[in-house]
C-alpha cells in the first residue's frame, strides 16, 4: 500500500497532460516530477541515486551509476501504456531551465493550405514515442547519458488568430534559447518555424537551414495573407533569419503554378535537391557536401513529414507521390551530427489521415536522431 504522500504525487501526475508553456498553474502541479527533492525528502525520488519512482509511471527505475540525466523507462520495468503521455515517457518539466534539450510541442494547423489535422501531431507523436529506446546502437549515441532532456509540454497558442500564434511561439522560444536548451519540437504545421526562426536568430545570428520537404515553403501570399505554412522561409529571408549561403532543401519535389517554382530560392543562394535526384541512391554524400557547406556556425534543421513518400508517411495535410525513404532520411539526419545544431522541429505529422500511427511513430523516430545528432552527444 503506498503512503499517503507517495499516492498523492503519483496520482496527481497520473491526472495531468504535459502543461502549457504559458500555464502559471502547470508548475506548481508538476513540481514532484519536474524537479524531484532530495533523497530522503520523499520516498522514492533520487536525482541521481540508483533509484528514483517515475511519478504517472508507476514503477521505480534505475539510473545509470552516479548519472544526475533523464532516463526513459524501460519497457522490460515499466508497461508501454502506463503513464502520463510524454515524450520517450520522459519527465515533465514546465521550464527550460537546467536542460540541455527539450521536447516542445506547438499544437497549431491554421495555417494548413489543404488538409487540416498537425494540431493533433504533438499529442499522437508522443503516444508513438513510447516504442522509441535509450540508446542509438546504429550510431552509438547516447543522448541521455549525455545530455539533460525532458519534455517540456505544449506551447499555448491561439487557433482563431495566427499572428497572435506566432507571437507566442516566438515569445515561448525565447525563453527556451536564453536557458541555453536547445528545442526539438513536435509540430503543428510548417507555419511555426517562423517564429521559431525569429527566436533562435535573435540568440545566434542568421542561422543555416538543413530543410526536408517536398515544397519550398517560399511562396510570397496566398488569399491575400502573408503568414501560412507555405511562406515561412520567405518570411524569414525578409527579415533576415537565415544565413541564405548555408540553407539547403531535400526532397523537392510536385507540381506547381509557375514553370521554374525554385527560381526564387536559387536567387537567393538556396541549394535546391530535387527528389529525383535523391531517387534510388544513398544520401551520405549529398550530407558529405552539406557539412562543408554549413561549416562551423549556427544551423537548424526543419523536417517536414511530408518530405518522406506518402507510403510512408500518408498522414499528412499536402501529400506528394515519389518522396524520400525513411532511410534517406536517417542518412540526411544522421549527416548533420558533427555540426552546430541550435534547434530543430518535425513538422505537418496529421495523424487523422494513417489510423495505423505509423506517421507519428515515423516522426517520434525522427525526432529521436534529431537528439542523437545533437553537440556533446555521447557515442559508445
Amino acid at each position: 500500500m503506498l503512503s499517503p504522500l507517495r499516492f498523492s504525487a503519483t496520482f496527481l501526475t497520473a491526472k495531468l497532460q504535459p502543461p502549457l508553456l504559458s500555464s502559471p498553474r502547470a508548475s506548481l502541479c508538476l513540481w514532484v516530477t519536474a524537479h524531484p527533492p532530495a533523497a530522503g525528502s520523499l520516498p522514492g525520488f533520487h536525482r541521481g541515486g540508483s533509484e528514483s519512482l517515475l511519478a504517472g509511471h508507476g514503477a521505480p527505475r534505475r539510473f545509470l551509476t552516479g548519472s544526475s540525466l533523464n532516463l526513459p523507462p524501460s519497457a522490460e520495468l515499466i508497461a508501454r501504456p502506463v503513464g502520463v503521455c510524454s515524450m520517450m515517457k520522459l519527465p515533465i518539466q514546465t521550464s527550460p531551465e537546467g536542460l540541455d534539450a527539450a521536447f516542445v510541442g506547438v499544437p497549431l494547423d491554421t495555417g494548413t493550405s489543404n488538409r487540416p489535422g498537425a494540431r493533433f501531431g504533438p499529442r499522437q507523436i508522443r503516444a508513438e514515442s513510447c516504442m522509441v529506446r535509450t540508446y542509438n546502437p546504429s550510431t552509438g549515441a547516447a543522448p541521455f547519458h549525455s545530455l539533460m532532456v525532458a519534455d517540456i509540454g505544449d506551447v499555448n497558442v491561439n487557433l482563431y488568430n495566427l499572428q497572435d500564434s506566432c507571437r507566442q511561439i516566438r515569445e515561448a522560444y525565447q525563453k527556451i534559447v536564453a536557458a541555453g536548451c536547445i528545442p526539438l519540437t513536435l509540430g503543428g504545421d510548417h507555419t511555426i518555424t517562423y517564429p521559431i526562426l525569429k527566436a533562435v536568430a535573435e540568440k545566434h545570428g542568421p542561422v543555416g537551414l538543413v530543410h526536408v520537404d517536398a515544397h519550398t515553403d517560399t511562396g510570397d501570399t496566398a488569399l491575400g495573407e502573408k503568414i501560412y505554412h507555405g511562406t515561412p522561409f520567405r518570411r524569414c529571408v525578409d527579415e533576415g533569419l537565415l544565413d541564405c549561403k548555408r540553407v539547403v532543401q531535400i526532397g523537392i519535389r510536385g507540381s506547381s503554378y509557375t514553370p521554374d517554382p525554385y527560381k526564387y530560392c536559387r536567387d537567393q543562394g538556396f541549394r535546391v535537391v530535387l527528389a529525383e535526384d535523391c531517387w534510388l541512391k544513398s544520401l551520405v554524400p549529398l550530407m558529405a557536401e552539406v557539412r562543408k557547406q554549413m561549416g562551423a556556425e549556427p544551423i537548424y534543421i526543419s523536417f517536414d513529414i511530408d518530405g518522406l513518400d506518402p507510403a510512408y508517411a500518408p498522414g499528412t495535410g499536402t501529400p506528394e507521390i515519389a518522396g524520400l525513404t525513411p532511410a534517406q532520411a536517417l542518412e540526411i539526419i544522421r549527416g548533420c551530427k558533427g555540426l552546430n545544431i541550435v534547434g530543430c522541429d518535425l513538422v505537418e505529422v496529421a495523424p487523422i489521415y494513417d489510423a495505423s500511427g505509423n506517421t507519428a511513430l515515423m516522426g517520434a523516430n525522427l525526432l529521436f536522431e534529431m537528439l542523437c545528432a545533437l553537440p556533446r552527444v555521447k557515442t559508445i
